[in-house]
Formats: C-alpha cells, structure tokens, sequence
C-alpha cells in the first residue's frame, strides 16, 4: 500500500502524521511511503532521518496527497487542502467531523473520501486507542499552562500552584474523570496543588481514589456539586467529552460568573466544542482570553506543543492499523478488526457514523459493510 504524508498546514501544528520509527516498520512490511519535504521538522525529525529508513521525500503537498491511497493526517484537513483529495482515497487524521465546518463532510463526499476519525477508533469496552495516548500528553501539560496563567505577569491571581509552608496551594477542580482528567490530577498532585475530580460514573472515581489512595476528593457531577466546585476553584480543567459527539456543556456562564477574578480555566474538550459554555477556540499563537474576568485557555491542539513526544505517541498507537491495512487491505482490516471499523466517519464519501449523523442533525446515508 502506498501511504502519503504531507506537512500539516494548520496554525502552529508541530506534530507529524508518522515518525520515522513508524515509516521504518511499513516499508519493511512492504509498503511506500511518500513523505512532504520537511513534513517532519517541526517534531524534530529531518527530511534525512525518513530518509534512512526507505521514506521518499517529495516536494510538494500535492505529490503526498496523489501518490497515496492512504494519508495519514495529525489534524484535519484545511479547505486549501480540499483540493488535494483523491477519488476514493483513505484519510485518517483527529477529524472531529460533529464540529467541524460542514464543507469538510461535502468534501469528503464529493471525492468518495474513507475518512477514519483517530478520535472515534473505539474498542469494545469503549476505550479509543488512538486518542488514549494524546490525551495523556494534553493532560499531563495541564500544570504547565496553568502555571503561567496563574502568574502575575499575566493577569492570573499570582498562585503558585504548590503552595509553600504556610500559604495554601492553589486549588484545581477537573470535571471528567478519563484519560486526561486523570492524568491532570496525577501532574497536578505531584506538585502539590488540592485537586477535585467530578465525574457522573461512580467507578471512573473509584479509580481516582484508589489511585491516589483517597488523597484527591471526589464528587458525582450533577450540576449542584459542579456549581459548588467551580466556585471555589483557582484552576478548573474541562475535560469532559464523547467520542463523535458535540462535548456537552456542563459548566454554564452562570458557574463561571460565581468564579473569583482573574482565575483559570482550560477547557481541553474545545477541540469537540467545549463543556464550559463560555469557551471558544483560540490557538497556540493567542492562547487566552478574558470572559466574565476568568482567563480561559481553549486551544484545541494542546499535544501540539511537545510536537516530537506527541508524534511519537500518536505514531505508536496509529501503526498497527497501518500495518493491518496493509497487510488486508482496507476491506479486509474493517472487516477483521470492529474497533478501526468503529473509527470510520464516511466509507466512500457516504456518512456513516452513527454519533455524528446524529449530531450533525443528519440520517445515515449508508451503514457500513451494507451491500
């Protein structure tokens, strides 16, 4: 199988679609790999080091995008890139396609694009595997970012997170007990801030508890304790979303406003909407603004920036569905594995996702594997 990578084109995207280490493996299994100049350099790796290991270099993003059958993205595609699309072409990439701006989905329609989500690859138990480790990264900078929004310099209230004998440490309160809450609450505790996890699922904060042996509090995310929480909250953490769907707000304009001035909020579930209903997206060039005197953080590519350790997370967990694609072809890898099956938002153009037909307000047009 031919696969394409082409440089990302959004805004201050430091990450790469394969790193080397991952091109290594598909062209020792057979494939080609088609590699944009300087696609990798914002990660880190040279057009050189994807070189060594059989990648061809090409020179422009038209050539990734036509000598591929699959494509393999970090974001997804921007309009000038629409034009890129091949006639029954494969794309995988975080596409988000329940907000994303409709011309996307026309796109993929008008070209017959196989478009897979990295964000809706689900296994059976409901865990999304590709998702997994980027969430991990985003929430483990989650005290990195609160830190300096804190900081006087910047407008925050001049917190340190830490505390230090006989002065408090800043409080943090994360609504969303999975892969980034959790791992918000582990980078926050090692430096010592007071953490509260919400979550609606009761086991999701059995787990909090026990694995932090009862030293983060714990509340059932009904809106009375959210309210109560978010009041008192020097750093509030959104991280609260559904794989394929709108992320549902949860903390509305009026918590916000019962929130001390100048405090904080990163609401890691933009890149799906948003749960804090005054969010919006900003980016990695502005990254902040000032709504109800709350400093709100609403980047939507967090991972972004330690692009080398993120495209290496996002290669590891993406790989062994290429190799599986090569190896079957795309028929016989949907066809052999229910969880990239799942992953896929339109088959030939044709929309097929149940989660974001329905957020979309839209009926199926096909069900996948229908004759």
């Amino acid at each position: 199988m031919n696969f394409g990578v082409p440089r990302e084109q959004r805004s201050r995207e430091y990450r790469v679609g394969l790193t080397p280490a991952a091109v290594d493996a598909l062209v020792k299994a057979g494939h080609a790999v088609f590699v944009e100049r300087e696609a990798g350099s914002g990660a880190g790796f040279d057009d050189e080091a994807y070189r060594r290991v059989g990648g061809q270099i090409v020179y422009t993003a038209s050539e990734a995008w036509r000598r591929a059958e699959t494509v393999v993205k970090v974001a997804r595609p921007t309009t000038d890139e629409y034009a890129h699309f091949r006639t029954g072409q494969t794309l995988l990439a975080f596409l988000q396609l329940a907000v994303a701006s409709g011309d996307l989905l026309e796109a993929f329609q008008e070209r017959e694009i196989t478009a897979i989500g990295y964000d809706t690859i689900q296994a059976d138990e409901g865990h999304l595997p590709v998702l997994h480790p980027t969430s991990e990264v985003a929430g483990r900078m989650a005290p990195i970012i609160a830190g300096q929004m804190l900081q006087s310099a910047g407008g925050g209230r001049g917190i340190l997170l830490s505390g230090i004998p006989g002065v408090a440490p800043a409080t943090v309160v994360i609504i969303g007990a999975g892969t980034v809450g959790r791992n918000a609450a582990r980078a926050f505790y090692g430096l010592g801030a007071e953490i509260t996890v919400l979550d609606k699922a009761l086991h999701a904060l059995q787990a909090v508890d026990n694995t932090f042996q009862g030293r983060v509090a714990t509340l059932v995310a009904t809106p009375y304790n959210i309210a109560k929480a978010v009041a008192f909250a020097d750093v509030l953490v959104g991280a609260s979303s559904v794989a394929g769907e709108r992320a549902p707000i949860l903390v509305t304009r009026e918590m916000v406003k019962t929130m001390r001035p100048r405090t904080a909020i990163i609401d890691f579930a933009i890149d799906s909407g948003g749960c804090v209903e005054t969010s919006r997206p900003t980016n990695h060039v502005n990254p902040t603004f000032v709504d109800e005197d709350v400093i709100h953080y609403c980047v939507p590519n967090v991972p972004a920036l330690v692009g080398r350790t993120a495209s290496y997370a996002l290669s590891n967990a993406v790989l062994p569905y290429l190799l599986r694609m090569g190896e079957h072809g795309l028929d016989g890898a949907l066809e052999s594995c229910a969880e990239l099956q799942r992953g896929v938002n339109t088959r030939g153009g044709l929309l097929v996702h149940p989660a974001i037909a329905a957020a979309l307000g839209n009926n199926l047009t096909a069900e996948l594997g229908a004759e």
